[in-house]
């Protein structure tokens, strides 16, 4: 998926991409508690959820079949691939026969690249990678579940162990996010919602569905799964014109093979080369941690239920209703950016698992618990730093709930404007991250990009940009006009495209770096 799944192709030589998302407009003088929200329960995934009431606070019960139908709406295709139901206390344990596996690593486990990084992970990284596959116990079954209901290899799980460690808040110095890696126009192709409220790149269930989604695509394309493995990592568009360049003397060479045998040409980035051997040294360890000389305590599977609140509730509302604390819910919710679910829409917040008489319980909580903001109205002579003083927060704080609040370069603000100040325990819960429509390429300035989908083809969209295809071909440094479904290609900027992922093999600072210290640094 083109990136941030990491998405397959970037630029080089381009600049930050900004991409500045409307903000939510402002809230009423005196804004109401937020609605009664409706509990239902769910295992694993959120495969059936209430409806939300209206600002009244009104809660009203919808047939079944309406209920499955906002729920695939919400998450896609989940529902429509049952994932196996988990407790509490299921782990990924280890295995005491002899392991098996679904993708081919038997064939390869002897190759010099998989045995230098076994025994990376093995000796140097010891310790970093255990921790890496004990917190894989919490994601696992359901990665491994919804791989077999979407038909591939339930082993693909081990791309998020290689990715991110499966680390949910793993982001990358190009600014890949999530378990899958993601980059948001990547994430946005695949379905997935990212903007300055809700990131669902950092959602382990729906950043799973979008990379299973593009995994599938490049499988289909290639008809190999390390083929795939390698065009995850470095963009398809790069290995279609390596299998083609290389053609005649890639003849006999067929499916996972032809990944070694164009491995071997002075071809492939280094970090994709490296890719896939990363991957079968990952699986031959982690199926078999005792061997390796590692002692896995598994942490606790992802498992809760879900709830449907309405638009702007504090997240500390959510949890005092639940009977847990703000750092459980967040835990169960780390695409929720702001410690408040977003304005306008009822949204699907978990719970922890069990969790008995939420809704009348949250419907008596006190009106200031459930109100996320007041209001108020800039003065003449207001600075971002005297409203951020007299809402008791940071000029940062004030920003992330005020994203269309204005200031000159003095730091003086408009008489008039309205201001939302945010509960102390708003803030506390908010996360401190960077713009979630931040895509960076290596360069200082602006680009475009557009992320190609299935069936579109270079005139079309030189004829949406009104450029031309030729144009489109320079700036990507495209020979043929020949482009993939999942690829981000340069619509406006310089400097010749390059693939994300490619970019992304000179990171210098990102939770990612765990996963790439431990098994990359091939010299």
């Amino acid at each position: 998926m083109p990136n941030e799944l990491t998405t397959p192709r970037a630029v080089r030589s381009a600049a930050i991409l900004v991409a500045v998302l409307a903000r939510p407009a402002c809230h009423a003088s005196h804004p109401a508690p937020a609605p009664a929200p409706v509990s239902v329960t769910a295992q694993a995934t959120d495969t059936t959820h209430s409806v939300a009431t209206d600002t009244a606070g009104d809660t009203s019960k919808v047939p079944s079949p309406a209920v499955t139908g906002e729920a695939l709406q919400i998450f896609g295709d989940t529902l429509a691939q049952p994932v196996p139901a988990m407790t509490a206390d299921s782990a990924v344990a280890p295995v005491d026969s002899e392991p098996t596996w679904d993708i081919d690593v038997r064939s390869f486990e002897t190759r010099s690249r998989v045995a230098y990084f076994v025994n990376r992970l093995q000796n140097d990284a010891h310790d970093r990678f255990g921790d890496m596959l004990a917190r894989g116990g919490r994601y696992e079954k359901m990665i491994r579940g919804k791989l077999k209901a979407a038909g591939l290899p339930q082993d693909l799980t081990y791309l998020a162990l290689i990715e991110s460690g499966y680390e949910p808040h793993a982001y990358s110095s190009a600014a890949a996010v999530g378990l899958w890696q993601l980059m948001s126009s990547t994430a946005r192709g695949a379905g997935l919602r990212v903007d300055w409220w809700v990131d669902e790149r950092r959602d382990p269930v729906r950043s799973t569905d979008a990379a299973i989604k593009f995994l599938g695509w490049l499988n289909e394309q290639f008809g190999s799964l390390y083929l795939a493995a390698a065009a995850y990592d470095g963009g398809p568009g790069r290995i279609a014109r390596g299998l083609s360049r290389y053609a005649d003397e890639l003849e006999g060479q067929s499916g996972d093979e032809a990944f070694f045998a164009l491995a071997e040409k002075d071809y492939l980035r280094a970090e994709t080369r490296d890719y896939v051997p990363k991957l079968i040294a990952a699986a031959l360890i982690a199926k078999d941690p005792k061997r390796y000389g590692f002692n896995i305590t598994y942490d606790s599977a992802f498992v809760y239920d879900s709830v449907r609140v309405g638009p702007s509730t504090p997240l500390a509302a959510v949890a005092k209703a639940a009977h847990t604390t703000t750092a459980s819910i967040l835990d169960l919710n780390p695409e929720i950016l702001r410690g408040v679910t977003p304005p306008r829409d009822s949204f699907t917040v978990r719970i922890p698992l069990g969790t008995v008489g939420f809704d009348s319980t949250f419907s008596a909580l006190p009106a200031a618990d459930r109100t996320a903001y007041k209001r108020s109205v800039s003065r003449k002579g207001d600075t971002m730093v005297r409203l951020a003083s007299r809402g008791g927060i940071s000029v940062k704080q004030l920003e992330w709930y005020n994203p269309k609040l204005n200031s000159t370069r003095r730091g003086h603000v408009t008489a008039g404007e309205a201001v939302l100040f945010p509960t102390a325990a708003v803030v506390a819960a908010a996360r401190d991250v960077p713009d979630p429509s931040i895509e960076r390429y290596g360069s200082s300035g602006r680009s475009i990009t557009h992320v190609v989908r299935k069936g579109e083809s270079l005139g079309l969209i030189a004829k949406h940009y009104r450029t031309s295809v030729k144009s489109l071909m320079r700036l990507n440094g495209l020979r043929k006009s020949i482009i993939f479904p999942g690829e981000v290609l340069l619509v406006k900027g310089s400097g010749r495209r390059t693939s994300h992922r490619s970019v992304r093999a000179s990171r210098s600072t990102k939770p990612r770096d765990k996963v790439a210290e431990s098994v990359s640094h091939s010299q």
